[in-house]
Formats: structure tokens, C-alpha cells, sequence
């Protein structure tokens, strides 16, 4: 079935998700010709990067490596050491917690507590309901299981400044931080400023190669290094993938803008559509759910009749939900959702509901 589908992925000549069916050659090319090699992660490209996104976050230094898996639970790690707690408070919906086999537990010796309702953000009340010792507050922004939502930046004070009254540290799971920041109306910086470590990806919204960065004080970062030194991440060569993520990040930074009002205007003409409805109804960042009324077997039939008829890609399958008869799917709006009028999009997203 997964060879099918990536066959059928391979045939199609476009999409309007996220930045689009970029091929592998394409993507190679983001590395561009004049590049300056690091070895092991010192000097070169590697460095340029970090020093630049340590100055876009308004930290003191950053590190890169390659994936989040490794990253976040790396530098909860150092947070913990430092404090009495193992504990980390987080969204039911934690990546770490979904997606990457508790590696905070088995690699790191953390425990992670999942507060509030996984239908909504953390409010306030939850976090006053925790009385151990926390060694850190992770907060996602945005939080993609719920569309892309963001509580507003008094709740967010209000969250950070518990935390910081409790003696705990407070991370940013920053995926989509670019996102999150055109959302608020804010730069990368002005929300960084909330949080002790903010991790950031290349990969997602900016389109590059893999890999990542965590940002923050110097001794925290410089713990980060050498646990991505254990953790095997520190390759021999760097480069191509932090010299990917340097050529793209400054295009995608200046588009998300667009991709935020975009994302309003895709909102709003679903809105009268009988079969969709966008989560949440307003886009709080270039990103929303749309619920289908349609089951899954019929979504992915009308999935694969499009890819093969129209050479068109969508999501071949869709995310169930507690009712038989709706599924949900998520839109990343990048560059290839640019290239579509919101019309055009209503009319497929209608197709796939037939």
C-alpha cells in the first residue's frame, strides 16, 4: 500500500500543500555552489547559521543539529540537571510525548505531565493544579493539533510567569515559530523573549533540508552541543543541511506575511461551504484543520481519483475523528498554497467530500 501511494505521489505535477511536490534534485539545489564546510559541526556554514539564528531568536548563542527528536529532549535534559525536578509540564498533545517513543524517558530520565484538556491550550488553571517540583514548562507555539492555535499574549505571560515563579525553565517547541510570529504580529525575537530555550526547525514551513537549531543562554546551548555529541548528531559534515536552511530561511521569513493573509482569505471562502469547516474558523497562523463530512474510505477514494485523473496531490488518507462520518486534514499554508485562489482550493477541498 505505501509503495502505491508513493507511486502514485511520484505521478502527480503538483500540490497545494504547505511548499508543494519539491523533487530531491530541486531540493539539492537549496545547498547552492559556494559553500564552506564544517568539520563536525565547528566553523563553516554551520556556524554562520548558528550565530545568525541566534541573533533572529534574541539569544546569546544557538547550536544546530539535525533533528527535534534529538534536540528538545536534549536541552529539557539540561534544564532538568540543573534543577531539582525531572518533571516536565507540557500540552496532552506534546510532540515528544506522541511521536518520538519517549526518548525523553529512556534516553533522558525525564518524566513528562500532560496538563489541561488535549482539546484546547493550556489555560492558567491547569498549570495551577500542579503542585510537584517542575523542572520545565514546555509550551508549542503553535500548537499544531489544534489547527494552529496560540493563546494570546497575556495568557502567554501568564503561563511563562508561573513557571518562572516556581523556579522552572520554559521552552519553546518552536516548529513553526516563523509562523507563530506573523500570527502574533511579532518577530521571531519578541516572542523568543518569553521563553529560556526556543527550539526552531528548517524543514517544515522554511522548505530546507533537515535539521534544526536550539537557542539560548551560552551554557545551555553548550550543554546542547556536547549531548549532541553523545547522541551521535554531530556528523562529520554539517553542512548541507544548515547551508540549505541559511539559503531559505530569509525568502520564507519575508513570505509569511502572505502565507498569513492567505490562510484568512482560504477561511473565508470555506466558510458558506456545507461540507468543510476550517479549524479554527479565524486563522491564528498560516496553517488550519478543515473537518470533512465525508467518511475516510470515501475521502481517500476521492483522494486517489484526483492524483490519478487530475495528477494532483492531496493528503492520501485523512485523520479519523469521534465521528464516522467527519475526518480532519491539515493545511500548511507555504509556496505552493500561493500559487492557488482560495476558489480553487474550496472547489477540491468540494471533491474530495463528493
Amino acid at each position: 500500500m505505501l509503495d502505491e501511494i508513493a507511486a502514485r505521489r511520484a505521478a502527480c505535477t503538483d500540490s497545494f500543500h504547505a511548499n508543494g511536490l519539491v523533487k530531491p534534485a530541486d531540493l539539492l539545489t537549496s545547498i547552492g555552489t559556494d559553500v564552506e564546510a564544517d568539520v563536525y559541526g565547528e566553523g563553516g556554514v554551520v556556524a554562520d547559521l548558528e550565530r545568525e539564528v541566534a541573533e533572529l531568536l534574541g539569544k546569546p548563542a544557538a547550536v544546530f543539529l539535525p533533528s527535534g527528536t534529538m534536540a528538545q529532549p536534549a536541552v529539557l535534559r539540561v534544564h532538568a540537571d540543573a534543577r531539582r525536578s525531572r518533571t516536565i509540564v507540557w500540552h496532552p498533545h506534546c510532540h515528544l510525548a506522541r511521536h518520538e517513543l519517549q526518548a525523553y524517558a529512556h534516553l533522558h530520565g525525564l518524566v513528562g505531565r500532560a496538563v489541561g484538556d488535549a482539546s484546547r491550550l493550556i489555560r492558567l488553571d491547569d498549570l495551577e493544579g500542579v503542585a510537584e517540583p517542575v523542572a520545565a514548562l514546555l509550551l508549542e507555539l503553535p500548537q499544531r493539533d489544534l489547527g494552529g492555535q496560540m493563546p494570546s499574549l497575556e495568557d502567554l505571560f501568564a503561563q511563562v510567569s508561573w513557571a518562572r515563579d516556581r523556579g522552572a525553565a520554559v521552552h519553546l517547541d518552536g516548529a513553526r515559530l516563523w509562523e507563530a510570529a506573523v500570527g502574533y504580529g511579532q518577530s521571531p525575537a519578541e516572542i523568543a523573549q518569553f521563553f529560556d530555550t526556543v527550539y526552531v526547525s528548517f524543514y517544515k514551513g522554511v522548505g530546507a533540508l533537515p535539521g534544526c537549531c536550539v537557542a539560548g543562554p551560552e551554557k545551555e546551548v553548550a550543554q546542547v552541543k556536547e549531548w549532541r555529541r553523545r547522541l551521535g548528531g554531530t556528523l562529520h559534515g554539517l553542512w548541507p543541511n544548515a547551508a540549505s536552511a541559511r539559503n531559505l530561511l530569509p525568502a520564507a521569513l519575508a513570505e509569511m506575511p502572505a502565507r498569513m493573509e492567505h490562510a484568512l482569505a482560504i477561511a473565508e471562502a470555506v466558510r458558506d461551504v456545507a461540507k468543510v469547516r476550517a479549524v479554527p474558523a479565524v486563522p491564528q497562523t498560516p496553517m488550519m484543520h478543515f473537518l470533512l463530512s465525508v467518511s475516510a474510505e470515501r475521502y481517500a477514494e476521492n483522494a486517489k481519483r484526483l492524483a490519478e485523473a487530475d495528477k494532483f496531490w492531496v493528503w492520501p488518507s485523512a485523520m479519523q475523528t469521534d465521528d464516522p462520518d467527519v475526518v480532519r486534514v491539515e493545511l500548511s499554508v507555504g509556496r505552493a498554497t500561493l500559487r492557488y485562489d482560495p476558489t480553487v482550493i474550496v472547489n477540491i477541498l468540494g471533491r474530495l467530500t463528493a
